[in-house]
């Protein structure tokens, strides 16, 4: 299984910290190019690997850690998705007044799957403020809660172990119609830093 992640903003760079913590191999990609990572893979070591956008889309798990309104352009250009997994990290914020944005009552990530149609599209990675997401996992005992929401059963038990190898403990909300919405942005499960407990 390989893994990419598009957007190396403070979502994208707390997620690779994570995965080279983890010493798990990750391409990253950004619509400047593979030269202006190479700061980030610099400090991360050998598990981080530049790339390009079209590249990246060729990963069996690609990662959205860019801003909703730019997923449409960044996916434009994926070869047949026949399966694969899309994990939407995104949040639907309208700026500059960082309020929700109105999507008639949809999840943001039903929308996602429809750009990325053949794809099996998961919500995670979200909820937590970047830099609690690029910190230590391991809080108080226990290790910090990252929840996960799709359709697919398949996908969300590999992103469950995704988020198990990186040290987070996965709670799986259901399908996107239903956790998907307590996912979005301005609902309760936003920027908890919960910690569970074995």
């Amino acid at each position: 299984m390989t893994y990419a992640i598009i957007g190396s903003g403070a979502i994208g760079t707390a997620l690779a910290r994570q995965f080279a913590r983890s010493n798990i191999d990750v391409s990253v990609a950004n619509s400047r190019g593979p030269e202006s990572l190479q700061g980030l893979v610099a400090e991360l070591g050998s598990h981080v690997t530049p790339t390009t956008v079209p590249d990246a889309l060729k990963a069996s798990v690609v990662i959205l850690a860019i801003p909703f309104t730019a997923i449409g352009e960044a996916v434009r250009g994926a070869a047949a998705w026949n399966g694969r997994i899309v994990v939407d990290a995104t949040n639907a914020i309208d700026f500059p007044a960082f309020t929700p944005t109105d999507l008639g009552g949809r999840p943001s990530t039903e929308l996602v799957a429809e750009m990325v149609s053949g794809a099996r599209v998961v919500k995670a990675f979200n909820t937590l403020p970047a830099a609690v997401l690029a910190s230590d996992s391991a809080q108080a005992g226990g290790r910090r809660v990252l929840f996960i929401s799709g359709d697919d059963t398949s996908a969300n038990a590999k992103i469950v172990g995704l988020i198990e190898r990186l040290g987070f403990a996965p709670i799986t909300l259901g399908p996107l119609a239903e956790g998907g919405l307590l996912q979005q942005f301005g609902t309760p499960l936003v920027a908890q830093n919960l910690v569970k407990h074995r």
